[in-house]
């Protein structure tokens, strides 16, 4: 059975920081692209980072220098660290993983940057 479990989300103030975890199973985590979504109420879901098998990187614009994406395929998690956080940066994130045509998801974890 693929699970991708995310953690990390909460309450944060603006200026903080957060690190978001996803542990996978059920599929070979290491032939997979993985990479962070997030979806703000009302818009759109949104690529913010993805990592590929070899470790090549790339960020939205919007989060370029402030978060940081990184893989561990001893144990199957995908991380988001996340700095400096703003208030536009609110919303649910997902963790994706792809291998040509296939792609899981999983069930989002809430970020809330606010004073």
């Amino acid at each position: 059975q693929v699970q991708l479990v995310e953690s990390g989300g909460g309450l944060v103030q603006p200026g903080g920081s957060l690190r978001l975890s996803c542990a996978a199973s059920g599929f070979t985590f290491s032939m997979y692209r993985m990479s962070w979504y997030r979806q703000a109420p009302g818009k759109e879901r949104e690529l913010v980072a993805g990592i590929s098998i070899g470790g090549r990187t790339n960020y939205v614009d919007s989060v370029k220098g402030r978060f940081t994406i990184s893989r561990d395929n001893a144990k199957n998690t995908v991380y988001l660290e996340m700095n400096s956080l703003k208030p536009e940066d609110t919303a649910v994130y997902y963790c994706n993983a792809i291998f040509t045509t296939v792609a899981y998801w999983g069930q989002g974890t809430q970020v809330t940057v606010s004073s």
